[in-house]
Order: C-alpha cells, then structure tokens, then sequence
C-alpha cells in the first residue's frame, strides 16, 4: 500500500497554473515550446496559454521498474516548475516597474506602509455584522487576493481572504472610474492584481464600498473605489499542491493552497487554547521552567547536549521533560502547577515522533492515581466535543469526531493480570535481579515470540510485550493500562498488589487508537526511595570527577529520501533506560514534597487523534525535524548550484 500511494503521488500535477498572470503565459509557452517535441514541458506550455489545469497521467501503473520513472518525472516536474516561477517574478517586476515610472502610477510604492484608519475591519468582523441584515454603510476592509474572475470590460470579482473569511468583493467599472479617460487605469489595475496580493485602499482607507447581495444572493461588497495593492505576490500561488516534497520544504504554500494543513494547524491552536483554560478553571497556575539546563532531567531518553561557553565550557542539555522543575515549585508552595511548552529527545523519526514536540504537564498536591484518571476522562471529553464543535462550523476540511467513543468512563486494565492473561502465562518476580532472564526462559517455555532482537532490559521487555498484547485493544476504545510494574517507573510511588504479589507503581497511561495519549502516577516523595530507584535505573553516568556524562549513542547511516518528510523508524527502544540521577532534586524532596498526582500528554499526539492526521509531521507547523534542516539545505544547494553555473 506504501509502494502504491508513494507512486500516485509522483503522478500528481505539482502545481495547477491557471493562476499566472495572463502576461505571462505567451512568453512562457514560447520558452518552453524550444524543448523537445512530446516532452511533458510542452504539455505544461499549452495548460499556461490556455489557463487550464496542470495535464496529468490518466493510467496508473504500480509498477516496481516505473518507480524510478515516476521520480524521474517528478523531479522534471519540479524544475518546470522553478522556471515558471522565475518567468513569473521577471514578469511581475518589468510591470510593476513600468507602472510606478509612468505619469500616473496606480502604485507609486510597491510595499506601502498602512497608514491607521480607525475604520477597518477584519472580513469575519464584516461577515458577522452583516449576516442578519445589511447596511448602506461605507465598509472599509483589507486582504489577501484569492480569486480573480473578469466578466466583460466593466466588471471585476475578487474574492478577498482575511483571518480565513473570504468575501467577494465587486468592482465596477463605471462606478469606481465614472470618468471614461480612467478606464485605461481600470484595466490596468484588473491586469496587475493577481492571486495571492495584499490589498486595500492607500489613503484614505483599504477596499472601501456597500455591503450588498449579488443575484445569487452572496455577500458581496460593492467597492466604490479601486483597490491599493499593499504587498504583491513575487512567485504564483498554485491552485493545488500535491507534490509531497514541494508540500513539505514551501510548507506556507501548502498553507496557502490547501485548507486542510491550515485547519489541522487551526484545530491544534484551539486544543491548546482549550486545556489552558481547563486548568485555569480548576486554580493551576501556568509556569514556564528551564529548557536549557546542567542535566536534561524528568523522563527515560537520550538528549541534546551542548556545551555553554559562559560557564567554562560545561556540558549541558536541552530537557527531555520539565518533570523535575515543576515538582520543584510543587515543594516550593505551588499546590497546582501545569505547563505546555517544548521537550526535546535525541532520538529518531517516524510517524508519532519527533525530536523536537510540545507537552502538556499538571502537578497537583493531595492527588492520587484515581484523581489523575477522572481528570484525564474530563479533558479528554471535553476536548472531543469542542474538537467536533470546531470541525463542523469552521475546520470543516477535517474529519468528524465520533463522539461515543469519548463515552465516560473510559476502561481500565491492570498491566499484570492482563498481560498474563493474554500470554496465558505467569509472570516471575520482576523485583529481582534475575527477572529479565527469568522473563525470557518463560517466554521461550510458552513459545512467545518477539519481532526483532530480544531487549536487553527488562522495562525495555515489558514495554514490547504491552506493545503486542494490551494496547491493540485501545482501538476499540479508550483503555487506561494501570499498574506497571515498579521497575518500568522510577520516578513513581510503588506498592505491593494484593492480586499478583508483584511490586507496581501508581501509574497509568491512557491509550487511544493505539497510540499513548497520557501518562500520569503517583510522584515517589520518599527522598531515600527515590535515590534508590534512580540509582537502580540511570541511563546516564556519573563520572569519576563527579560530574554528570553523556551516553554517546552509536552512529547511525542518515538515511536519503526523496521525500524531505519520509519517516523511518524512531529509535526509542534504543533510549537507555532511565533519567540521570540529579542530587539536587533527591536533596529537593527532603524539604518535603506532599503526596503529589503528575500527569502529562504529547500535545501533536491530541492533535492527531482529533485531526485524524495519520503523522506527526502534519501537526507541526513546518514539518518533522528533518524537514526543518532540508528546508535549509535545499536553498543553500541551489545557491550553490546558481554560483557555479
């Protein structure tokens, strides 16, 4: 399915070009016509002269030998398409230029600064005064051209978009140029504007006209006067963009063309907007904590480290979870603290992860495990119903939300007895030094097999097999697996269960769609406990000088994808095993930490699971980690390339 979707998406039109400004098209058909008889340039040429769409392919062949065909054809494409953007800009400049020169320049400036006027309007201000009736009123607004459709000589529709409304606004010719000597400037003007400018009125005020109904009854504003261009597009803004890598390293065009990259991002503003208010609503005070410390701190991964030159040259570490700060202010009097603000994890990339993500922590005094999981059911269902509110009024390119999986309460399985039912096999005692080789000759016994290398940890082992066996059935519904066994969980209250004679935490992670959506426990307020178990589980060392070291991973081949997004395989499983052991948090605790619930949720995670987005990457503004340096790269090749040639 992989092979067959990646090969539909080479035969996809890079871009639709019935955008170009008409100037362009001749000169740019006559460019590309030089070019070999039957070649794919020609097919582009005639859609540019005629203004249609972008020719495409009409048989689809998933065939493993035209792969490399398919990106050949792709990559032909793409440089097409970087030719007629430059066509374009060259074109826009010559016109531009020779209007600002002549007598009586439409715009004298090319980027004018806006000059205030205390009666502008934004286009979903305007839509909503004017929904239920309709006003002779002078209505003053600015935006981006998204549409141009010319009918006859004296009339003009533009389509203007504002804090994602459009409106239609109408010029007509005798009204706006009542002289017949104007109607030179008319034309003009109609000829200039393109899709994708920033217009208004330079003075005295932007688009100016009489909010009215059109024939067909749309809301139309009937401008009095012409526009004033305020910012002009530089590079055509395509009708559609399906090219993935054209997608991803222009990720604003991609915004531009394709409503749902705008609503996923849209929908992911108000999750967070939402759970703000959630904890406010319930006295949470909203900190913000280091990012840049002496030791990553709070979670089980691998970090980035940097040296800081201010400070001797010391080692030092982006965090991998802001746990320890905020526990810290819990200490320090803060009963009720939260946070949503960036994590960071040198680890790899794939379709839920990335190195860089934004989390979402609370941490409440006189909380415990039950606490943490009616407060997760509360969130979580009143982000599903904001969430379909959202998608059928405004963020309509998204799928709906069925709003009876979100049913309270939500199931709960005990890591446990549940895994040993499904494995229908009992468990050693995972306390002991021998658990893991107990564990494996157990499982060999049952001829359970894993995929891939067997793990050489035991919470590394016990995470695969919840992989395999318990979180599968969070598809169904939402489960919460509680429970874990302590050595899976340093930084968590353990306790005997009276069920299984297993030491466990007091945790629980809450698993929707199969994928982790929260995880929350009882925090360890026992100084020595905690001493003991950090010690038991640190993945990072201390140094015979006292000082805290890095495990330096294995290098790893980068992989080369045509695709700037591709995701491989993230390499959490890698990770060691658990947070450096940081004195001062254990010295923290002495001054007393109260019986303290923590919970905490990947914010792309809640936006995938509401925005139906199938990666990662589709909820980041622009992109996974790799694109963000391809983007870079790409331009810096190109400058290259431009230098030598």
């Amino acid at each position: 399915m992989r092979l067959a979707a990646s090969l539909w998406r080479a035969w996809q039109p890079t871009i639709s070009c019935s955008s170009l400004c008409p100037a362009l098209r001749r000169p740019c058909s006559a460019v590309l016509a030089q070019r070999q008889p039957g070649s794919l340039v020609v097919a582009w040429a005639k859609a540019y002269s005629s203004g249609e769409s972008s020719p495409r392919s009409s048989r689809f062949a998933p065939d493993v030998e035209e792969n490399k065909e398919q990106q050949s054809n792709a990559e032909e494409r793409r440089e097409e398409q970087a030719m007629y953007q430059s066509r374009f800009k060259q074109q826009r400049e010559i016109e531009l230029q020779e209007q600002a020169e002549s007598e009586e320049p439409l715009f004298p400036e090319r980027y004018p600064r806006l000059e205030s006027n205390p009666e502008r309007r934004s286009v979903a201000s305007f839509l909503a005064e004017f929904e239920d009736e309709l006003s002779a009123e002078p209505v003053i607004l600015s935006g981006r051209v998204h549409r141009k459709r010319r009918l006859g000589k004296k009339l003009v529709f533009f389509d203007i978009v504002n804090e994602f409304e459009k409106v239609q606004v109408m010029l007509n010719r005798a009204k706006c140029m009542p002289k017949k000597h104007n109607h030179a400037q008319f034309d003009l003007l109609v000829k200039l504007l393109q899709r994708g400018d920033h217009v208004c009125k330079f003075t005295p005020a932007p688009v100016t006209g009489i909010a009215g109904l059109t024939d067909q009854g749309e809301r139309t504003l009937m401008a009095t006067d012409l526009p004033q261009l305020l910012s002009p597009a530089m590079q055509p803004i395509p009708e559609k963009l399906t090219d993935s890598k054209t997608r991803a390293l222009e990720r604003h065009v991609d915004m531009l063309v394709n409503k749902q990259a705008v609503d996923v991002l849209r929908l992911r503003s108000e999750i967070v907007r939402f759970m703000r208010e959630h904890f406010q609503s319930k006295r949470f005070l909203e900190m913000q904590t280091p990012i840049l410390a002496r030791n990553a701190g709070g979670a089980i991964a691998r970090p980035f480290v940097t040296h800081a030159t201010g400070f001797g040259d010391k080692d030092m570490a982006l965090r991998v979870a802001p746990e320890l700060w905020l526990k810290r202010l819990v200490i320090g009097g803060f009963d009720k603290v939260f946070e949503i603000g960036p994590s960071f994890r040198n680890e790899g990339i794939d379709a839920t992860h990335n190195p860089e993500f934004t989390t979402c922590e609370f941490y409440s005094a006189y909380f415990n495990l039950s606490d943490l999981t009616k407060e997760t059911e509360e969130l979580i269902h009143g982000l599903a119903q904001h969430c379909q509110n959202l998608i059928a009024e405004q963020l309509t390119s998204l799928p709906p939300i069925d709003l009876s999986r979100f049913i309270r309460p939500f199931k709960q399985v005990e890591f446990i007895p549940a895994l040993q039912a499904a494995m229908r096999v009992r468990l050693p005692n995972l306390s002991t030094d021998d658990a893991l080789p107990e564990l494996l000759a157990v499982l060999k016994l049952a001829k359970i097999n894993l995929p891939g290398e067997a793990p050489d940890s035991l919470p590394k082992l016990l995470d695969r097999l919840a992989t395999v066996y318990l979180e599968p059935s969070s598809f169904k519904e939402p489960i919460f697996i509680t429970h874990h066994p302590a050595c899976m969980s340093p930084l968590s209250k353990s306790f005997l269960c009276p069920k299984t004679y297993q030491l466990v935490s007091a945790r629980a992670e809450l698993f929707i769609g199969g994928r982790e959506l929260a995880n929350m426990y009882e925090e360890e307020n026992d100084p020595k406990e905690q001493q003991r178990k950090l010690n038991a589980h640190r993945s990072m060392v201390n140094l015979d000088n006292g000082e805290v070291g890095f495990l330096e991973p294995e290098p790893k081949e980068e992989a080369t994808r045509e695709d700037p997004e591709a995701e491989g395989t993230s390499d959490d499983s890698s990770s060691e095993d658990a947070a450096p052991l940081d004195q001062s948090f254990v010295k923290a605790l002495e001054y007393g930490l109260p019986p303290t619930g923590g919970w905490g949720c990947g914010v792309e995670r809640l936006v995938m699971l509401f925005s139906g987005a199938s990666r990662i990457s589709d909820c980041l503004t622009f992109g996974t980690l790799r694109n963000v340096v391809n983007i870079s790269a790409e331009e810096e090749e190109k400058q290259k390339k431009s230098q030598q040639s």
